[in-house]
């Protein structure tokens, strides 16, 4: 037996859908040399870092050799580097390096360009519009 559709199922089927292709439009628009997981893990630890493998694993939501691969190709890169706690030797943090907030820096500013662009092409009703929708879309990630 089929779920009836709830009157928020459209809704959130065409939110979904619509952040889906607008994250992947950004994505093409970063030119980015890594790959998107390598891209978050980057932006999360210039973030929150220096972090963990561990806690940056469990902040983006992904397995453990995830993160380990996607690290591992970042430091090769020169964009992350590991260092020692100095609390405990046992644990080693990562951390972002100049080069790979120059690469985020750089990403971000093609990505806020494009996004400029296009929002200048609207109404000043619809921006305010995405505006408060945009506070709306913070709300419901706060709890995340």
């Amino acid at each position: 037996m089929t779920e009836p559709d709830l009157p928020e199922r459209p809704l959130a089927e065409r939110l979904r859908l619509v952040i889906t292709r607008l994250a992947r439009r950004l994505r093409q628009q970063a030119e980015a040399p890594i790959s998107p997981t390598q891209s978050a893990a980057l932006a999360t630890i210039e973030r929150r870092g220096p972090l963990t493998l561990g806690e940056l694993a469990e902040t983006e939501r992904v397995q453990p050799p995830t993160i380990t691969a996607a690290v591992g190709r970042l430091e090769e890169q020169g964009l992350v580097e590991r260092h020692r706690d100095p609390d405990d030797r046992r644990v080693t943090r990562v951390q972002v390096t100049d080069a790979g907030r120059r690469l985020l820096a750089e990403t971000r500013s093609r990505t806020s360009a494009y996004l400029e662009r296009r929002v200048g092409e609207l109404s000043g009703r619809d921006r305010a519009t995405l505006e408060r929708a945009a506070a709306i879309l913070e709300r419901l990630l706060e709890d995340q």
